[in-house]
Protein backbone atom coordinates (compact mmCIF):
# COMPACT_ATOMS: atom_id res chain seq x y z
CA UNK A 1 0.00 0.00 0.00
CA UNK A 2 1.41 3.55 -0.45
CA UNK A 3 2.08 5.00 2.75
CA UNK A 4 4.04 8.14 1.00
CA UNK A 5 3.82 11.55 2.76
CA UNK A 6 5.56 14.30 1.41
CA UNK A 7 5.48 17.42 4.07
CA UNK A 8 5.81 21.34 1.98
CA UNK A 9 7.28 23.93 4.42
CA UNK A 10 9.55 26.88 4.52
CA UNK A 11 11.12 26.03 8.22
CA UNK A 12 13.75 23.41 7.78
CA UNK A 13 13.57 22.25 11.47
CA UNK A 14 9.59 21.60 11.58
CA UNK A 15 10.76 19.23 8.56
CA UNK A 16 12.97 17.65 10.20
CA UNK A 17 11.29 17.28 13.11
CA UNK A 18 8.58 15.22 10.98
CA UNK A 19 10.90 12.94 9.68
CA UNK A 20 12.10 12.28 13.22
CA UNK A 21 8.67 11.74 14.43
CA UNK A 22 7.23 9.80 11.60
CA UNK A 23 9.70 7.61 10.60
CA UNK A 24 8.70 4.52 10.26
CA UNK A 25 4.98 4.85 10.62
CA UNK A 26 5.40 6.62 7.05
CA UNK A 27 7.54 7.30 3.96
CA UNK A 28 8.66 10.45 4.77
CA UNK A 29 9.56 13.13 2.28
CA UNK A 30 9.47 16.91 2.43
CA UNK A 31 10.71 19.95 0.40
CA UNK A 32 11.48 23.13 1.85
CA UNK A 33 9.54 26.15 -0.14
CA UNK A 34 6.25 25.81 -2.78
CA UNK A 35 8.33 25.63 -5.51
CA UNK A 36 10.52 22.31 -4.17
CA UNK A 37 7.44 20.73 -3.05
CA UNK A 38 5.36 20.84 -6.35
CA UNK A 39 8.25 20.17 -8.37
CA UNK A 40 8.78 16.61 -6.08
CA UNK A 41 5.28 16.13 -7.22
CA UNK A 42 5.62 16.41 -10.66
CA UNK A 43 8.64 14.51 -11.02
CA UNK A 44 8.30 11.72 -8.55
CA UNK A 45 5.54 9.03 -8.25
CA UNK A 46 2.25 9.86 -6.88
CA UNK A 47 2.25 10.34 -3.13
CA UNK A 48 -0.68 8.95 -1.14
CA UNK A 49 -0.85 12.39 1.18
CA UNK A 50 0.48 16.07 0.74
CA UNK A 51 0.83 18.55 3.76
CA UNK A 52 1.60 21.52 2.99
CA UNK A 53 2.04 24.61 5.78
CA UNK A 54 -0.34 27.82 4.73
CA UNK A 55 1.91 30.65 5.35
CA UNK A 56 4.81 30.42 2.92
CA UNK A 57 6.80 33.21 1.18
CA UNK A 58 5.90 33.16 -2.59
CA UNK A 59 2.92 30.68 -2.72
CA UNK A 60 0.69 30.58 0.38
CA UNK A 61 -0.52 26.59 1.00
CA UNK A 62 -3.66 26.78 -0.79
CA UNK A 63 -2.36 27.82 -3.73
CA UNK A 64 0.21 25.21 -3.31
CA UNK A 65 -2.47 22.20 -2.54
CA UNK A 66 -4.84 23.50 -5.36
CA UNK A 67 -1.57 23.06 -7.59
CA UNK A 68 -1.43 19.76 -6.23
CA UNK A 69 -5.21 18.94 -6.90
CA UNK A 70 -4.61 19.34 -10.77
CA UNK A 71 -0.89 17.48 -11.08
CA UNK A 72 -2.39 13.97 -9.06
CA UNK A 73 -6.10 14.16 -8.19
CA UNK A 74 -5.90 11.39 -6.65
CA UNK A 75 -3.07 13.02 -3.87
CA UNK A 76 -5.26 13.54 -0.65
CA UNK A 77 -4.31 16.99 0.74
CA UNK A 78 -4.20 18.31 4.08
CA UNK A 79 -3.05 21.68 5.62
CA UNK A 80 -1.05 22.48 8.63
CA UNK A 81 -0.40 25.99 9.82
CA UNK A 82 -0.60 27.82 13.28
CA UNK A 83 -2.73 30.16 12.24
CA UNK A 84 -6.08 28.76 13.00
CA UNK A 85 -8.47 31.53 10.53
CA UNK A 86 -11.68 30.28 10.02
CA UNK A 87 -11.77 32.20 6.62
CA UNK A 88 -8.69 30.66 6.07
CA UNK A 89 -9.76 27.12 6.15
CA UNK A 90 -13.37 27.51 4.38
CA UNK A 91 -10.58 28.80 1.42
CA UNK A 92 -8.20 25.65 2.03
CA UNK A 93 -11.27 23.42 1.64
CA UNK A 94 -13.41 25.36 -1.09
CA UNK A 95 -10.64 25.76 -3.65
CA UNK A 96 -8.11 22.96 -2.56
CA UNK A 97 -10.60 20.51 -1.46
CA UNK A 98 -8.53 19.89 1.43
CA UNK A 99 -9.09 16.01 3.22
CA UNK A 100 -8.17 17.87 6.91
CA UNK A 101 -6.91 20.99 8.56
CA UNK A 102 -4.57 20.71 11.03
CA UNK A 103 -2.86 23.35 12.99
CA UNK A 104 0.19 23.80 14.69
CA UNK A 105 1.79 22.87 17.05
CA UNK A 106 -0.10 18.99 16.25
CA UNK A 107 0.53 16.40 18.75
CA UNK A 108 2.58 13.54 17.19
CA UNK A 109 -0.24 10.87 18.14
CA UNK A 110 -3.07 13.66 16.75
CA UNK A 111 -0.53 13.81 13.33
CA UNK A 112 -0.22 10.31 12.78
CA UNK A 113 -3.70 9.32 13.33
CA UNK A 114 -5.34 11.92 10.76
CA UNK A 115 -2.23 11.17 8.38
CA UNK A 116 -3.31 7.09 8.92
CA UNK A 117 -7.08 8.26 7.93
CA UNK A 118 -5.27 10.16 4.74
CA UNK A 119 -3.87 7.32 3.67
CA UNK A 120 -6.85 5.31 3.90
CA UNK A 121 -8.54 7.61 2.22
CA UNK A 122 -6.04 7.39 -0.94
CA UNK A 123 -6.52 3.68 -0.62
CA UNK A 124 -10.29 3.92 -1.11
CA UNK A 125 -9.51 6.71 -3.95
CA UNK A 126 -7.57 4.49 -5.95
CA UNK A 127 -9.79 0.95 -5.23
CA UNK A 128 -12.79 2.80 -6.78
CA UNK A 129 -10.49 4.14 -9.68
CA UNK A 130 -8.86 0.69 -10.63
CA UNK A 131 -12.65 -0.66 -9.89
CA UNK A 132 -13.86 1.93 -12.52
CA UNK A 133 -10.81 1.59 -15.10
CA UNK A 134 -11.34 -1.99 -15.21
CA UNK A 135 -15.12 -1.64 -15.75
CA UNK A 136 -14.69 0.77 -18.62
CA UNK A 137 -11.68 -1.23 -19.99
CA UNK A 138 -13.94 -4.64 -19.88
CA UNK A 139 -17.36 -2.72 -21.18
CA UNK A 140 -14.71 -0.61 -23.91
CA UNK A 141 -13.30 -4.43 -25.09
CA UNK A 142 -16.34 -6.11 -25.13
CA UNK A 143 -17.56 -3.75 -28.10
CA UNK A 144 -14.66 -3.49 -29.49
CA UNK A 145 -14.42 -7.40 -30.06
CA UNK A 146 -18.19 -7.50 -31.19
CA UNK A 147 -16.82 -5.37 -33.61
CA UNK A 148 -14.13 -7.29 -34.93
CA UNK A 149 -16.16 -10.68 -35.21
CA UNK A 150 -19.53 -8.24 -37.04
CA UNK A 151 -17.19 -6.64 -39.47
CA UNK A 152 -13.98 -8.03 -39.42
CA UNK A 153 -12.96 -5.51 -42.19
CA UNK A 154 -14.13 -2.75 -40.19
CA UNK A 155 -11.76 -3.32 -37.53
CA UNK A 156 -9.53 -3.76 -39.41
CA UNK A 157 -9.38 -0.01 -39.65
CA UNK A 158 -9.65 0.59 -36.40
CA UNK A 159 -6.83 -1.28 -35.40
CA UNK A 160 -4.59 0.55 -38.54
CA UNK A 161 -5.00 4.00 -37.15
CA UNK A 162 -4.76 2.64 -33.15
CA UNK A 163 -1.04 3.30 -33.44
CA UNK A 164 -1.15 6.98 -34.49
CA UNK A 165 -3.63 7.85 -31.53
CA UNK A 166 -2.19 8.40 -28.90
CA UNK A 167 1.42 10.35 -30.20
CA UNK A 168 -1.20 12.83 -32.10
CA UNK A 169 -2.91 12.98 -28.67
CA UNK A 170 0.38 13.66 -26.83
CA UNK A 171 1.56 15.94 -29.61
CA UNK A 172 -1.72 18.21 -29.59
CA UNK A 173 -2.06 18.51 -25.33
CA UNK A 174 -4.81 16.36 -25.13
CA UNK A 175 -5.72 16.06 -21.52
CA UNK A 176 -7.97 13.14 -21.59
CA UNK A 177 -6.06 10.34 -24.37
CA UNK A 178 -7.82 8.10 -22.93
CA UNK A 179 -10.93 9.35 -23.98
CA UNK A 180 -9.33 9.53 -27.59
CA UNK A 181 -8.15 6.02 -27.26
CA UNK A 182 -11.57 4.77 -26.20
CA UNK A 183 -13.76 6.69 -28.77
CA UNK A 184 -10.90 5.58 -32.02
CA UNK A 185 -11.73 2.05 -30.44
CA UNK A 186 -15.54 2.21 -30.50
CA UNK A 187 -15.88 4.88 -33.70
CA UNK A 188 -16.74 2.54 -35.98
CA UNK A 189 -19.37 0.33 -34.08
CA UNK A 190 -21.88 1.92 -35.63
CA UNK A 191 -21.44 0.53 -39.07
CA UNK A 192 -22.85 -3.03 -37.53
CA UNK A 193 -25.94 -0.92 -38.71
CA UNK A 194 -24.61 -0.32 -42.23
CA UNK A 195 -25.63 -2.11 -45.49
CA UNK A 196 -22.35 -3.86 -46.74
CA UNK A 197 -22.72 -2.79 -50.35
CA UNK A 198 -22.83 0.84 -48.72
CA UNK A 199 -19.93 0.32 -46.49
CA UNK A 200 -18.20 -1.26 -49.96
CA UNK A 201 -18.63 1.90 -51.42
CA UNK A 202 -17.88 4.38 -48.78
CA UNK A 203 -14.38 1.96 -48.05
CA UNK A 204 -13.64 2.93 -51.97
CA UNK A 205 -14.22 6.77 -51.92
CA UNK A 206 -17.63 6.42 -53.99
CA UNK A 207 -20.15 9.34 -54.23
CA UNK A 208 -22.97 8.54 -52.45
CA UNK A 209 -26.87 9.36 -53.00
CA UNK A 210 -28.62 11.48 -50.56
CA UNK A 211 -30.48 8.47 -49.56
CA UNK A 212 -27.36 6.50 -48.68
CA UNK A 213 -25.55 9.81 -47.41
CA UNK A 214 -28.37 9.89 -44.93
CA UNK A 215 -27.94 6.29 -43.54
CA UNK A 216 -24.15 6.24 -43.45
CA UNK A 217 -24.47 9.58 -41.52
CA UNK A 218 -26.86 7.40 -38.98
CA UNK A 219 -23.43 5.27 -37.89
CA UNK A 220 -21.96 7.89 -35.70
CA UNK A 221 -25.28 8.76 -33.72
CA UNK A 222 -25.47 5.50 -33.57
CA UNK A 223 -22.57 4.46 -32.05
CA UNK A 224 -22.04 7.32 -29.66
CA UNK A 225 -25.81 6.83 -28.14
CA UNK A 226 -24.41 2.65 -27.46
CA UNK A 227 -21.35 4.25 -25.85
CA UNK A 228 -22.77 6.65 -24.26
CA UNK A 229 -24.82 4.51 -21.98
CA UNK A 230 -21.71 3.27 -20.27
CA UNK A 231 -20.88 5.81 -17.22
CA UNK A 232 -18.70 8.40 -17.28
CA UNK A 233 -18.42 7.81 -21.35
CA UNK A 234 -20.14 11.10 -22.35
CA UNK A 235 -16.74 13.00 -23.51
CA UNK A 236 -16.21 9.68 -25.68
CA UNK A 237 -19.43 9.65 -27.12
CA UNK A 238 -19.09 13.47 -28.10
CA UNK A 239 -16.27 12.26 -29.94
CA UNK A 240 -17.51 10.15 -31.58
CA UNK A 241 -20.46 11.79 -32.38
CA UNK A 242 -18.65 14.67 -34.11
CA UNK A 243 -16.21 12.10 -35.72
CA UNK A 244 -17.69 13.41 -39.29
CA UNK A 245 -17.14 17.02 -38.61
CA UNK A 246 -15.26 18.99 -40.69
CA UNK A 247 -12.72 21.64 -38.87
CA UNK A 248 -15.08 24.62 -40.82
CA UNK A 249 -17.98 23.47 -39.50
CA UNK A 250 -19.13 21.24 -42.35
CA UNK A 251 -19.89 17.48 -42.64
CA UNK A 252 -22.07 16.00 -40.14
CA UNK A 253 -23.97 16.75 -37.20
CA UNK A 254 -24.95 19.77 -38.90
CA UNK A 255 -24.97 22.45 -36.07
CA UNK A 256 -22.69 25.66 -35.29
CA UNK A 257 -20.34 23.47 -33.96
CA UNK A 258 -16.67 24.43 -35.97
CA UNK A 259 -12.89 25.15 -35.12
CA UNK A 260 -11.43 24.34 -31.62
CA UNK A 261 -15.45 23.60 -30.12
CA UNK A 262 -15.05 20.37 -31.92
CA UNK A 263 -14.07 18.11 -29.47
CA UNK A 264 -10.23 17.06 -29.81
CA UNK A 265 -10.20 13.26 -29.93
CA UNK A 266 -13.34 13.67 -33.02
CA UNK A 267 -10.91 15.98 -34.96
CA UNK A 268 -8.31 13.55 -34.41
CA UNK A 269 -10.46 10.99 -35.74
CA UNK A 270 -11.54 12.97 -38.51
CA UNK A 271 -7.50 12.65 -39.89
CA UNK A 272 -6.96 9.82 -38.74
CA UNK A 273 -9.95 7.74 -40.63
CA UNK A 274 -9.78 9.75 -43.86
CA UNK A 275 -5.79 9.10 -43.99
CA UNK A 276 -6.33 5.13 -43.60
CA UNK A 277 -9.28 5.55 -46.18
CA UNK A 278 -6.44 7.27 -48.68
CA UNK A 279 -3.96 4.14 -47.16
CA UNK A 280 -6.66 1.66 -48.34
CA UNK A 281 -6.82 3.38 -51.98
CA UNK A 282 -3.28 2.17 -52.44
CA UNK A 283 -1.43 5.82 -51.95
CA UNK A 284 1.69 5.93 -49.91
CA UNK A 285 1.52 7.42 -46.81
CA UNK A 286 3.43 10.50 -48.19
CA UNK A 287 0.89 11.00 -50.91
CA UNK A 288 -1.60 10.07 -48.45
CA UNK A 289 -0.99 13.14 -46.15
CA UNK A 290 -0.15 15.31 -48.68
CA UNK A 291 -3.84 14.62 -49.84
CA UNK A 292 -4.59 15.38 -46.22
CA UNK A 293 -3.03 18.64 -45.92
CA UNK A 294 -4.08 19.98 -49.31
CA UNK A 295 -8.13 19.64 -48.26
CA UNK A 296 -9.26 23.20 -47.06
CA UNK A 297 -11.23 23.71 -44.40
CA UNK A 298 -11.88 19.93 -43.47
CA UNK A 299 -9.38 19.40 -40.75
CA UNK A 300 -7.18 20.76 -37.64
CA UNK A 301 -4.10 21.84 -39.04
CA UNK A 302 -2.58 21.37 -35.29
CA UNK A 303 -3.60 17.79 -36.05
CA UNK A 304 -2.04 17.57 -38.93
CA UNK A 305 0.97 19.00 -38.31
CA UNK A 306 1.09 16.43 -35.54
CA UNK A 307 0.66 13.30 -37.74
CA UNK A 308 3.39 14.57 -39.90
CA UNK A 309 5.49 14.51 -36.74
CA UNK A 310 4.24 11.18 -35.82
CA UNK A 311 4.98 9.62 -39.20
CA UNK A 312 8.46 10.54 -38.64
CA UNK A 313 8.73 8.04 -36.12
CA UNK A 314 7.78 5.17 -37.69
CA UNK A 315 11.42 4.01 -38.86
CA UNK A 316 10.72 2.42 -35.35
CA UNK A 317 8.88 -0.36 -36.68
CA UNK A 318 9.98 -2.98 -39.09
CA UNK A 319 7.67 -5.78 -40.95
CA UNK A 320 8.65 -9.44 -40.63
CA UNK A 321 7.02 -13.11 -41.34
CA UNK A 322 6.05 -14.52 -38.04
CA UNK A 323 4.84 -18.30 -37.73
CA UNK A 324 1.47 -18.58 -36.39
CA UNK A 325 2.14 -20.43 -33.36
CA UNK A 326 4.49 -17.00 -32.42
CA UNK A 327 1.79 -14.80 -33.30
CA UNK A 328 1.17 -12.49 -29.74
CA UNK A 329 -0.95 -10.22 -28.28
CA UNK A 330 -0.93 -6.61 -30.19
CA UNK A 331 1.14 -7.59 -32.58
CA UNK A 332 -0.03 -6.08 -35.73
CA UNK A 333 -0.73 -7.81 -39.19
CA UNK A 334 0.93 -6.54 -42.65
CA UNK A 335 -1.15 -8.26 -44.81
CA UNK A 336 -4.39 -10.60 -44.67
CA UNK A 337 -4.91 -13.72 -43.11
CA UNK A 338 -6.61 -16.54 -44.73
CA UNK A 339 -7.84 -20.07 -44.81
CA UNK A 340 -7.30 -22.54 -47.36
CA UNK A 341 -11.42 -23.82 -47.11
CA UNK A 342 -12.88 -26.11 -49.87
CA UNK A 343 -10.33 -24.79 -51.98
CA UNK A 344 -11.01 -21.49 -51.69
CA UNK A 345 -9.23 -18.42 -50.15
CA UNK A 346 -11.46 -16.95 -47.01
CA UNK A 347 -10.05 -14.18 -45.17
CA UNK A 348 -9.87 -14.51 -41.59
CA UNK A 349 -8.51 -11.04 -40.50
CA UNK A 350 -7.70 -7.94 -42.75
CA UNK A 351 -4.21 -6.37 -43.01
CA UNK A 352 -4.23 -3.47 -39.97
CA UNK A 353 -5.55 -5.84 -37.10
CA UNK A 354 -3.96 -5.56 -33.95
CA UNK A 355 -4.09 -9.12 -32.41
CA UNK A 356 -6.37 -9.28 -29.41
CA UNK A 357 -6.37 -12.54 -27.29
CA UNK A 358 -9.93 -13.04 -28.09
CA UNK A 359 -8.49 -13.28 -32.47
CA UNK A 360 -5.52 -15.29 -31.39
CA UNK A 361 -7.97 -17.76 -29.50
CA UNK A 362 -9.74 -17.93 -32.66
CA UNK A 363 -6.57 -18.12 -34.73
CA UNK A 364 -5.35 -21.35 -32.58
CA UNK A 365 -8.83 -22.87 -32.91
CA UNK A 366 -8.64 -22.61 -36.79
CA UNK A 367 -5.06 -23.53 -37.05
CA UNK A 368 -5.76 -26.73 -35.42
CA UNK A 369 -8.43 -27.93 -38.14
CA UNK A 370 -7.65 -26.01 -41.04
CA UNK A 371 -5.07 -24.60 -43.03
CA UNK A 372 -4.20 -20.89 -42.36
CA UNK A 373 -1.35 -18.24 -43.89
CA UNK A 374 1.47 -19.16 -42.72
CA UNK A 375 3.95 -17.35 -41.96
CA UNK A 376 2.01 -14.29 -42.02
CA UNK A 377 3.44 -10.81 -42.21
CA UNK A 378 3.44 -9.08 -38.71
CA UNK A 379 4.20 -5.33 -37.64
CA UNK A 380 6.46 -5.44 -34.71
CA UNK A 381 8.85 -2.98 -32.54
CA UNK A 382 12.45 -2.70 -34.37
CA UNK A 383 14.15 -3.84 -31.50
CA UNK A 384 12.19 -7.08 -31.20
CA UNK A 385 12.94 -8.25 -34.89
Amino acid sequence: MNKRVLFIDDDERILAGFRRNLHGVFEVDTAVGPEAGLAKVRENPPYAVVVSDLRMPGMDGIAVLAKVRELRPETVRVMLTGFAELEAAISAVNEGNIFRFLTKPCEADYLKGALTAAVEQYRLVMAERELLEGTLRGSLRILSEVLSLLRPEVYGRVSRIAPYVRPLAKLCGDPNPWQTEAAAMLCLLGYITLPDNLISRVERGRTLGAEDQAVYQQHAEVAARLVANIPRMGGVAKAIAYQEKNFDGGGFPEDAVRGKEIPLGARILRVLLDFDRFLGAGQPKADAYKQLRQASGLYDPDVLAALGEALGEEGKYVIVPMAVKSLRDNMILAEDMYVSRGGQQIKVLSRGASLSSVALEHIAKLARYETLTDPVKVIIPSEEA
